[in-house]
């Protein structure tokens, strides 16, 4: 349990004593209970007056879990809500939130929306001239920040930006010794509200139901690859139309057991852990350390997953790891298992209609092979797993559907909302599903149409907000009523199947006129075990396609093993003639489903991985292609020169924040036409 839930309740007198402690008053909480709640926190004590006693929320301290009921959120909620009160904290101000995905981080949200302050959910490993942009920017008045790492990024922050007045932590890990006036512990920002009267509470439920849906709830930033990162005005009512519009299609159970583990800042995570985890309500758990995700979810057989691509392709890359780790007649028995989900559930779940041998060795093989994978992975009850935020390669979809998970696609965007979403028995892997077209108690169904360039461009739904102190760039995105999202799609076969190709000005032409998609090729090319990361380059003045390969040195260190192929460090085992080989291959292979012109003729594999915190990705890891093309032009000039290679000084930041620079010899590594490799 978090160390100061014990002196919260220790505090407060027996629940009974006053009507305030198990909800609203009698006269209010027939008014609350008849109508639907407009507001995440209207929900919050909709929750704790209807299922007071039921487990809302588990995390994970100490090897241990411990769980908090709905009357034990709400309690939290309110004490730390009459502490920003108690700190000034008003309608309508900043809230930033800065920490991994823990218990508190969902009070704080909450307890900012209860007194009607708006939240900008950051990434924990956000940098501080990040969290600084975003202060400035939403003009932040308290950060929620969980330790002393994030407190360290937020004080030098806070003298720059003088309304930032409070700063509040929960892990008191060496910060004892640390004497700011705006920084607070955890019990000390409640502790105005404790012991509660009644006057507060009768306060903090006032507050709570002045909330009107139309409020601005979050502030979702955009990621910054194409300029400046923008705020995104999120609604309580866009935030609880998406949630019923993703529990609806998805039919997510009451009760469920849900692993919150995507940071807050994806509005995906903002839709499913945070609002329908009050709505439905589902079981919000959370691990206790980032690393120990996929024991957590070994431990809770969690029934709904929701991972990003990359871990998904992570999860994929693990079952190729281990195939290579095992005996030869191990992986004959692998394949063959694979072989057989594949062919009985290439693209459902009912294998009714397959051929009568392929349904008599399903059985065998989901015994020897199918359930053990799920079961390492954490996927043994996995009946809704999805994923969303950036294109998946279809043979990621058919592994799992191979495995017996039907992993479904969820693509929308934060400023509009869902669009899309694999529904029904059966999932098209090469598209992102269909569109949404619902209604709810908070938004109109959604229309969607292409425009002359297909672009894709939607209405409806709980419309498009803007941008935080930016309608000009607001005023951008509208098309006569309709939002632009800048994706350009196709139809799938359906009609209302949408086929993903890329962002409209990732969509490029080479040298001849042959108009190709990277990233298409990126995901592709990203389903390989041995590659970790892609960026393909190519525009108008190039003759073909090239690519700038990160490769997976986790794998290709155990395949060196294996191989016995000696090396040092990443830069060599990255540089060996051997893994060039290995890579040409899988680049050849996927080359074969390529029209001719966007068919890759060269490569180098990166002497280092592209990292975030260098600013070559954004931190939910899309490439931040301007940056890196000019960071590694060198190395794409050689490609397109046909020369061997070439020699590079890279800057580079270490883990003990110390800058350096890394010299290294590239080598152009080459993928024949005949899919034969040199290098």
């Amino acid at each position: 349990m978090s160390p100061h839930a014990p002196s919260l309740r220790e505090s407060l007198p027996p629940k009974g004593a006053d009507p305030a402690w198990g909800g609203p008053a009698p006269d209010r909480m027939s008014a609350t209970l008849n109508k639907t709640p407009q507001t995440l926190p209207q929900w919050l004590l909709h929750n704790a007056a209807t299922r007071g006693g039921e487990v809302a929320q588990r995390h994970k301290r100490d090897g241990v879990w411990h769980e908090f009921s709905w009357a034990d959120v709400r309690d939290e909620v309110r004490a730390l809500a009459l502490g920003l009160r108690a700190r000034g904290v008003q309608r309508g101000q900043t809230v930033v939130l800065l920490s991994e995905n823990r218990p508190e981080l969902y009070w704080a949200e909450w307890a900012a929306m209860a007194v009607g302050a708006k939240v900008v959910a950051l990434y924990p490993d956000a940098a501080e001239s990040e969290v600084d942009y975003v202060v400035g920017d939403a003009q932040a008045v308290c950060v929620f920040a969980e330790d002393q790492e994030q407190v360290d990024k937020v004080l030098p922050v806070m003298a720059r930006h003088g309304g930032l007045h409070t700063v509040v932590w929960w892990e008191s890990g060496g910060l004892w010794s640390y004497r700011h006036e705006g920084l607070l512990g955890w019990d000390a920002v409640k502790a105005p509200a404790l012991p509660l009267q009644p006057g507060d509470a009768a306060w903090f439920e006032q507050a709570v139901m002045q909330g009107q849906a139309s409020d601005i709830a979050v502030l979702s930033y955009t990621s910054g690859t194409t300029g400046a990162p923008k705020g995104v005005i999120t609604t309580h009512a866009s935030l609880m139309h998406n949630a019923e519009l993703i529990g609806q299609t998805m039919q997510v159970p009451q009760g469920g057991e849900y692993l919150s583990y995507i940071p807050l800042s994806w509005a995906t995570e903002q839709w499913v852990g945070v609002t329908m985890g009050l709505m439905r309500p589902l079981r919000v758990n959370f691990a206790e350390r980032p690393d120990q995700i996929q024991e957590a979810i070994r431990e809770l057989a969690c029934e709904m997953v929701f991972f990003g691509p990359r871990q998904w392709e992570s999860l994929a890359a693990r079952v190729h790891a281990r195939m290579l780790d095992a005996a030869p007649w191990r992986q004959k028995v692998v394949e063959w298992g694979l072989r057989i989900g594949k062919l009985a559930r290439a693209d459902q779940m009912d294998t009714r209609a397959r051929a009568w041998w392929v349904r008599a060795q399903l059985p065998l093989a989901d015994a020897l092979v199918l359930r053990p994978l799920r079961e390492q992975l954490g996927l043994k009850r996995a009946r809704i797993a999805f994923t969303g935020g950036a294109a998946v390669a279809p043979d990621i979809f058919r592994l799992f559907a191979a495995m017996g998970v039907m992993l479904r696609n969820v693509y929308g965007c934060s400023e509009f909302g869902l669009i899309t979403v694999h529904q029904g028995a059966r999932v098209n892997a090469e598209t992102i599903g269909e569109t949404v077209a619902m209604a709810s108690p908070w938004g109109v169904p959604m229309e969607w149409r292409l425009s002359e360039g297909g672009g894709l461009e939607v209405r409806g739904g709980a419309g498009f907000s803007g941008y935080w102190g930016k309608p000009e760039k607001s005023a951008e995105k509208m098309n006569e009523g309709w939002f632009q999202t800048g994706d350009a799609v196709g139809q799938g076969p359906g009609g209302n199947e949408l086929i993903y190709y890329d962002r409209l000005e990732h969509m490029n032409r080479l040298q001849g006129g042959h108009l190709f998609s990277k990233q298409f090729i990126e995901v592709r090319l990203r389903f390989s075990p041995y590659i970790r990361e892609v960026m393909v380059v190519g525009d108008p003045a190039r003759p073909h396609v090239t690519a700038l390969v990160n490769i997976d040195g986790d794998v290709f260190g155990r395949w060196a093993e294996r191989n016995g192929v000696s090396f040092t460090t990443f830069t060599d085992l990255s540089q060996r003639p051997e893994v060039l080989a290995q890579v040409a291959r899988e680049i050849a292979s996927v080359n074969q489903a390529l029209p001719e012109a966007a068919r890759l003729k060269h490569f180098v594999n990166l002497p280092k991985e592209l990292d975030a915190d260098e600013g070559e990705l954004t931190r939910t890891r899309k490439l931040k292609r301007d940056f890196i093309e000019q960071r590694y032009g060198a190395l794409i000039e050689a490609m397109y020169d046909n020369r061997p290679g070439t020699t590079i000084e890279i800057p580079v930041r270490y883990q003990d924040g110390r800058a350096g620079v890394l010299r290294a010899d590239v080598t152009t590594g080459h993928v024949p036409a005949s899919g034969a490799q040199e290098t």
